[in-house]
């Protein structure tokens, strides 16, 4: 891990929450040390180019990443956005957002 942060500037505990979250998922060995193949660290440099192109959080980047695993949350949601009623405006903004995110 101590590598894994070396080489993409995120912190040990940043690598940590991001697995938790499941944006990036480390190989385990057998004991259980995280393993980062270039595919992660390459994801992981991809992430941070992302947020900085789009001004994105974290925590944004999470949620369109949960509602690609999740279509029950997906159709929930999408019906409330549609059901929102007047001053949802900032509603669709965001779907868009995430569909934009989710193209990406």
């Amino acid at each position: 891990m101590g590598e894994a942060a070396e080489r993409t500037g995120w912190s040990a505990r940043m690598l940590r929450y991001l697995e938790s979250v499941g944006l990036v998922v480390p190989r385990r060995t057998p004991a259980g040390y995280r393993l980062y193949g270039e595919a992660a660290l390459r994801q992981l440099n991809e992430l941070r180019e992302l947020r900085a192109r789009f001004g994105l959080e974290l925590d944004e980047i999470a949620f369109s990443a949960r509602l690609r695993r999740d279509p029950e949350l997906r159709t929930a949601l999408d019906a409330w956005m549609r059901t929102a009623g007047p001053g949802a405006d900032w509603v669709d903004w965001e779907q868009r957002k995430h569909e934009r995110l989710l193209v990406a």
